[in-house]
């Protein structure tokens, strides 16, 4: 509670709707007055308490003191003497003569009693008070009484050690955001705005949040009431079209601004805008977080989300990804606009060159040496291997394995799409044109199939029909997307999904889709990024594990993308082709005079594990030769980084050293050549088990 409650002079201005004056202000060394008229417009003006401690309102409720003073009035805590003396909240009006301000307190009275929200603070009663010393009939509000603190309080005491305010952390920051949606779209539910949410009026009470401040709720249909609002947290269409449900969501993405940065400037140079991302750490570092923040506070309210169910989903989004990158812990959750990944491409990853799996311990037919592709010995410069051959990305097969938009469930074709279990593209083709009525759904479904068949001059043109149509459904700019990325517009898919990344910043397919797109136009750092971001917060999708190792091998960093694949779990369908390419990146093209005895141990413990995991035999003995050739060679160019001596441990069965590695692998060629199906395969892989056999003299 105040101990000696006064209103600074900085916040004193007239009440009165169409005035707002600055008011008992200093003049020379004379202090304000606290009590008189408003030298503009004449209207009565008092910031001086109405009740002190011990007062009884209405019969029932004894004053404490002041807790503060806002927009609408000073606000007291008291004791409720006829409910088991619990603590409430009064709150009452600036001035007695603020005509304005009784009826919205007795517009609360009526509609705020019956609002019943864990986030909402509960209004109880209105109430009637004679002030002896004016002999007027204030009213006041009844509200309960919320302990903790308020979120002003909570970022005004974070301090860095040079006394700056040191910003909430952006994930405390999420959760209080969604906690404040919640609340909203309650309101919103009733056909009721909040209209002034900010730091000043929610409060943290133990592990939830609370909206305190009730003042300035208003119908949706209430367009001659006073708007109430604060500069620097209110919509700019506000003083023209009044407020609505995406001015509510624009205060709550203004807070989270002014929670999570120091927000210099936020009430004048930036009262309608955010700051350059490049300025801001915590935009540089969450790009979803920036991205959420610019549609919530887009100027054309038509662009903002729709409602504040959808923006909490999205920052929900926005909150998984941020706590995964934090925790290296993923937090994947079931998106409401897209499904799964259809299936996983390009999971080889190495294309099969057909070479020898040692480049130096091949001998030729006649039982010479062969040439070795590269010096046994560490040359004195620097020599630059090229990279081992990845396969090259499919747009077209890449574009169709992308995330498809769910259903909506209000599409008139809805119930007659779910039912369409052909998997062949032809089929469903078929099956589309015996719909029963026509529907966006349908036509994007057409669309698809379109794709599907290699049909991409008709898919373009049904995308410009229903462009034209409905040029505002994200859907459609998802299927360009998809269209253009399918048919080599490399800079209309990147645009296209963009823009959904734009719409939709807590959801992770946008940003897988561009990771490809940034691929594709080999922008590789960034499509790292999408990429490794997807795959930090969702592991169902697959896709961008592989993809981000391919990438990365393209870059150079072989550690990065044996991470990236061997992180793939044992759940997953695709472990054994994840560990099966993890091992080709770990040696495939790897200079033989590296130090390689701890990428070979790794990659012969895992081939000797694949077995259990389903690798056919065929597939495991060749990954057994490209492990042994590898080791072949690293003997033979000096073994560097070996331990001393001949401590040496095997390796697949093999003595690690060039005898035991030559009948290791002969004796996988010969099983390879006993599998082989056509004599041509046999008699090949025979000529290379002897090509590798260790030579004997007898």
């Amino acid at each position: 509670m105040l101990a000696d409650p006064e209103v600074p002079e900085r916040k004193r201005f007239c009440s009165r709707g169409d005035c707002g004056a600055p008011v008992g202000r200093a003049r020379g060394e004379r202090p304000g007055r606290t009590e008189g008229f408003c030298t503009k417009c004449g209207h009565p003006y008092s910031f001086v308490p109405k009740l002190i401690p011990g007062d009884i309102v209405h019969g029932q409720y004894e004053v404490a003191g002041c807790l503060a003073h806002g927009g609408l009035g000073w606000i007291y805590l008291a004791i409720d003497r006829a409910v088991s003396d619990r603590w409430v909240v009064l709150k009452g009006l600036l001035d007695t003569g603020d005509e304005e301000a009784l009826a919205a307190a007795v517009s609360e009275r009526r509609f705020l009693a019956e609002i019943e929200h864990s986030n909402i603070v509960r209004i109880y009663n209105f109430v009637e008070h004679l002030d002896q010393r004016t002999g007027s009939l204030d009213g006041y509000i009844v509200m309960e009484y919320v302990g903790g603190k308020s979120l002003k309080d909570i970022a005004n005491a974070r301090r860095t050690t040079e006394g700056r305010r040191d910003p909430l952390p952006v994930e405390q920051a999420c959760a209080y955001g969604i906690e404040a949606l919640e609340a909203l779209g309650h309101l919103h539910s009733r056909n009721l705005l909040y209209c002034d949410f900010k730091v000043d009026n929610a409060i943290q009470q133990q592990d939830q949040l609370k909206l305190i401040d009730m003042g300035a709720v208003r119908r949706m249909d209430d367009h001659d009431s006073p708007i109430y609002g604060t500069v620097g947290y209110q919509a700019p269409e506000i003083s023209e079209s009044g407020p609505s449900i995406s001015s509510d969501l624009y205060t709550v993405a203004r807070t989270l601004a002014v929670l999570t940065f120091d927000f210099q400037g936020y009430t004048n140079v930036y009262v309608d805008s955010l700051p350059d991302p490049e300025h801001i750490e915590v935009f540089r570092a969450y790009e979803s977080f920036y991205r959420l923040l610019v549609r919530a506070t887009d100027p054309d309210p038509g662009r903002r989300f729709a409602s504040a169910r959808e923006m909490a989903d999205q920052l929900t989004g926005v909150l998984r990804e941020v706590v995964a990158l934090q925790t290296g812990r993923p937090r994947p959750a079931l998106s409401t606009l897209f499904g799964p990944e259809p299936r996983v491409v390009d999971t080889e990853l190495f294309a099969d060159d057909g070479k020898d799996p040692s480049l130096l311990g091949a001998r030729s037919a006649g039982g010479g040496t062969t040439v070795p592709a590269i010096p046994a010995q560490r040359p004195p410069g620097p020599l630059a291997l090229p990279l081992p051959a990845i396969t090259t990305l499919d747009g077209r097969a890449t574009a169709l394995a992308l995330p498809v938009p769910l259903v909506d469930s209000d599409d008139p074709n809805a119930g007659f799409l779910a039912g369409l279990l052909a998997a062949d593209p032809a089929e469903v083709s078929a099956a589309l044109r015996t719909a029963p009525v026509d529907s966006v759904e349908l036509r994007l479904r057409r669309v698809r199939a379109q794709l599907e068949l290699a049909q991409a001059h008709d898919a373009g043109v049904a995308l410009t029909g229903l462009e034209a149509a409905y040029s505002d459904d994200w859907r459609i700019v998802w299927y360009r997307g998809l269209h253009a990325l399918a048919t080599g517009d490399r800079e209309t898919a990147a645009l296209s999904f963009d823009a959904v990344y734009d719409a939709f910043p807590g959801e992770p397919a946008p940003k897988l889709a561009l990771g490809v797109c940034a691929e594709v136009l080999g922008q590789l750092d960034n499509a790292a990024e999408y990429y490794r971001l997807v795959w930090a917060t969702d592991p169902s999708f697959v896709s961008a594990a592989f993809a981000l190792a391919r990438v990365l091998l393209c870059a150079g960093d072989r550690p990065g993308a044996v991470r990236a694949l061997e992180s793939v779990p044992e759940s997953s369908i695709h472990y054994t082709a994840a560990r099966v390419a993890a091992v080709r990146a770990r040696l495939r093209q790897r200079a033989p005079y590296d130090a390689l005895l701890s990428d070979l141990t790794a990659s012969a413990v895992q081939v000797e594990r694949l077995g259990e995991f389903g690798l056919d035999a065929v597939r495991r003995e060749r990954l057994r030769t490209e492990v042994l050739g590898s080791a072949l060679d690293w003997v033979l160019s000096g073994g560097s980084g070996a331990p001393p001596g001949h401590n040496r441990p095997p390796l697949l069965g093999s003595s690690l050293d060039e005898r035991g590695l030559r009948f290791g692998l002969e004796r996988s060629y010969r099983v390879l050549a006993r599998l082989a199906q056509r004599g041509e395969e046999r008699i090949e892989l025979v000529e290379r088990a002897n090509r590798f056999r260790p030579r004997t003299w007898v």
